[in-house]
């Protein structure tokens, strides 16, 4: 059987990430923590098992595309074909974005901003023009390219979904079945649709799947039969990855 590695990674920290603020189609950088990590965690794991990439695809948003360059230039390879797309950013977390989760949870309850960040179906509150990141998102000429009718005011995973499959399904898959090794450095909510596709867990299991960030998972593809083998493989120790997705699952503090 032959068969071709995919790994999908959720971009290192950003600086959202570290104040615990909802992030979405927000354009924040990688914290400090975050350039390291991409460095330390996701390059050096790619490293250790000696993967190689063909094409790489990340979204529209700074995060992960600095963390691609980084992961790109540590790994050897940094004039990877590489392509950007909106359809891989971030869910729009409306609303929210800006807020802190804690916070939230405080005002709203637990139970409610659980249900905002990992149910399959429910909106956050769509954003408004007195949100202070309404403008700057809906200025920021990385985006300039989406049409009017196709631009979120708030996301679920399901919404999300809708731009996701549709671009992994006509643009990403083909080049696996192709034989392409490809790397997508994307985002958390990014990883969950993908691995909701493909692994095809239910709308109740993939409120708890968590996949945190820099750490590599890698999907083997049958190349004759073109269907998933096995399961996902993370490329870290299982102690450190338990404790990761603790930490994602965590509405934090």
């Amino acid at each position: 059987m032959k068969t071709i590695s995919m790994v999908l990674i959720r971009h290192g920290e950003s600086t959202f990430n570290q104040k615990n603020l909802f992030c979405g189609w927000h354009d924040a950088e990688l914290s400090e923590n975050g350039i390291r990590d991409a460095s330390k965690i996701s390059s050096a794991a790619l490293m250790e098992h000696k993967m190689a990439f063909d094409v790489a695809y990340t979204s529209a948003l700074k995060r992960a595309q600095d963390t691609l360059k980084i992961i790109l230039k540590e790994i050897g390879c940094p004039d990877l074909p590489t392509k950007c797309d909106w359809r891989l950013n971030e869910r729009h977390y409306g609303n929210l974005i800006g807020f802190n989760k804690r916070q939230m949870a405080d005002k709203y309850g637990e139970e409610q901003v659980q249900i905002w960040r990992r149910s399959f179906d429910v909106l956050p509150p769509p954003i408004t023009s007195d949100n202070p990141y309404y403008e700057c998102i809906r200025s920021n000429p990385s985006f300039r390219d989406i049409p009017p009718e196709q631009f979120p005011l708030s996301e679920s995973l399901k919404t999300t979904m809708g731009r996701v499959i549709p671009y992994w399904e006509q643009e990403i898959l083909p080049q696996i079945h192709a034989g392409k090794r490809v790397l997508i450095v994307a985002h958390g909510t990014i990883a969950r649709a993908l691995a909701k596709h493909i692994e095809n867990i239910s709308d109740e299991n993939i409120k708890s799947v968590n996949i945190p960030n820099s750490i590599p998972c890698v999907y083997e593809f049958d190349l004759e039969k073109k269907n998933l083998v096995g399961k996902i493989k993370y490329l870290a120790d299982e102690n450190f990855l338990n404790k990761q997705m603790e930490k994602t699952a965590s509405i934090g503090n």
